[in-house]
């Protein structure tokens, strides 16, 4: 097998955890399994992670990392502020859309972690991330445009967040993709309301 930094490692892990659990479910998903969908070594696993709450908290972030990727790229400036933010709801729905799977293991993760004695700080600690990744986005929203909430960016970000996390299960349960896209709409139109230009 060949040497690789332990962080790329800890990265092939962990994407191959996002596979596996994708596929098997949480509960169902061992560190054998990972470790074979990795193609690695059982101890090459307990090398990177010490315990199955870090590997969890490493799917959650690298999970959330996925989405920020695409809405960060799309957010950049466009004509009007309108379009900038309904731009960057269109990338977080794409990749819904193009990865359920990943965003349905996001809610099986949670409740995982709910259910299970001592791993409840791993589904605060999920939430906390979407929270944060959306204030992130505000702030950049900001420096790009001069757009500025009316509200606390916190509140915003907390407001977002749950829109959005609402939108998806209805999406994973409902299969509506025409009426996200109007719903997504009429959030954009609120969010610029919020913002003075």
């Amino acid at each position: 097998m060949a040497r690789m930094p332990s962080a790329e490692r800890r990265t092939q892990l962990t994407e191959a955890a996002i596979r596996a659990m994708t596929r098997d479910g949480v509960a169902r998903t061992t560190t054998r399994s990972i470790a074979a969908e990795a193609g690695v070594s059982l101890s090459v696993f307990h090398y990177c992670f010490d315990s199955k709450q870090a590997l969890l908290e490493a799917v959650i972030e690298a999970i959330t990392a996925h989405s920020l990727t695409v809405v960060r790229e799309a957010i950049r400036p466009k004509p009007t502020l309108r379009e900038t933010i309904r731009a960057g709801f269109q990338a977080y729905w794409d990749h819904v859309c193009a990865q359920p799977g990943e965003h349905m293991l996001t809610y099986e993760l949670t409740q995982y972690a709910l259910r299970r004695p001592g791993f409840e700080h791993l589904a605060r600690r999920q939430y906390a991330l979407y929270r944060d990744t959306y204030a992130e986005l505000i702030r950049q929203l900001g420096r790009d445009t001069g757009a500025v909430p009316r509200v606390p960016v916190g509140v915003l970000a907390g407001y977002l967040a749950a829109m959005t996390d609402g939108l998806t299960l209805g999406l994973l349960v409902l299969g509506d993709e025409k009426g996200a896209a109007e719903i997504l709409d009429v959030i954009t139109d609120h969010v610029e309301g919020l913002m003075d230009a």
